[in-house]
């Protein structure tokens, strides 16, 4: 149970501070979307080991979207 709790908040955190990271427009936009493509490992984990499978999904979309934020802010 531990793990799972770990890769939740984890993920809730690291896509907190993705969304304020773009929202506040200073520039750090690649930071943030490495942020978001963290964020939906960690929640991605979360959901493949609870079984959440259509947050699994929803977070391989994050993910597509973080390396596309990463590769077109580079």
């Amino acid at each position: 149970m531990a793990r799972e709790k770990f890769f939740e908040w984890f993920g809730v955190g690291t896509a907190i501070l993705y969304s304020m990271l773009v929202a506040m427009n200073v520039g750090a936009e690649f930071v943030g979307f490495t942020l978001l493509l963290i964020s939906a490992f960690s929640i991605g984990a979360w959901a493949w080991f609870g079984k959440h499978r259509g947050m699994l999904l929803l977070q391989v979309f994050y993910a597509t979207a973080g390396i596309i934020g990463m590769v077109r802010w580079f």
